[in-house]
């Protein structure tokens, strides 16, 4: 993981990465894979090394960076697929999350599937509702840690993938649930109205 020096421009990333996905993402989709592939792969990689070698570390996270966009735009279909799954695994510890628990493996892998097969057969939609509603959540992360959330900052100072991105970045405040569903709703409202027209 980046170490704490780093939060603000990762932070300022993913506010631009959300702001693009929530309401152009359909137009610009091989875009937006490739920033979720770099997110990803640069999470990966620097999952890697140490924080305490913060140039190996950098370099490492360039390096994921720039593979997990590669292999995500270069799989545009298979994207599409991991994008409907990512949406049913982001379901299922939504649902969870909500009840102060974290869901069974095997939970999370039948919402995986089920997200991968949606997304297939309702291409359109679903990559307008996933990547509205996944930029909705990636900007209220990233607007979390500039302001310096504890929990985004203990996520960004963490040597734990995972914690990368909380799925309750404020714990306790209720009201972010409303504010991804209106953050969502107004992405995909946007992206069927302007944006995604006529494409």
């Amino acid at each position: 993981m980046l170490p704490a020096s780093f939060q603000t421009p990762a932070a300022l990333i993913l506010i631009a990465g959300g702001l693009i996905s929530c309401f152009a993402g359909y137009r610009v989709f091989r875009i937006v894979l490739a920033i979720y592939g770099f997110i990803l792969g640069a999470l990966v990689a620097s999952a890697a090394m140490g924080t305490e070698h913060t140039p190996w570390m950098i370099l490492a996270a360039l390096g994921g960076g720039i593979l997990g966009a590669a292999i995500l735009v270069a799989a545009y279909f298979v994207g599409v697929a991991l994008l409907g799954a990512g949406v049913g695994a982001l379901a299922a510890s939504m649902i969870w999350a909500s009840f102060g628990r974290e869901p069974h493996a095997f939970v999370v892998i039948v919402f995986a599937i089920a997200g991968a097969l949606g997304a297939l057969a309702l291409q359109r939609y679903v990559i307008i509702g996933a990547t509205a509603f996944g930029g909705a959540w990636t900007l209220i992360v990233g607007v979390f840690a500039l302001l310096g959330d504890r929990t985004a900052a203990a996520a960004a100072a963490r040597n734990d993938v995972w914690l990368a991105y909380p799925m309750n970045p404020a714990p306790g405040k209720n009201w972010i649930i409303l504010l991804w569903v209106a953050l969502g709703l107004a992405g995909a409202a946007v992206q069927v109205g302007i944006t995604a027209k006529g494409k």
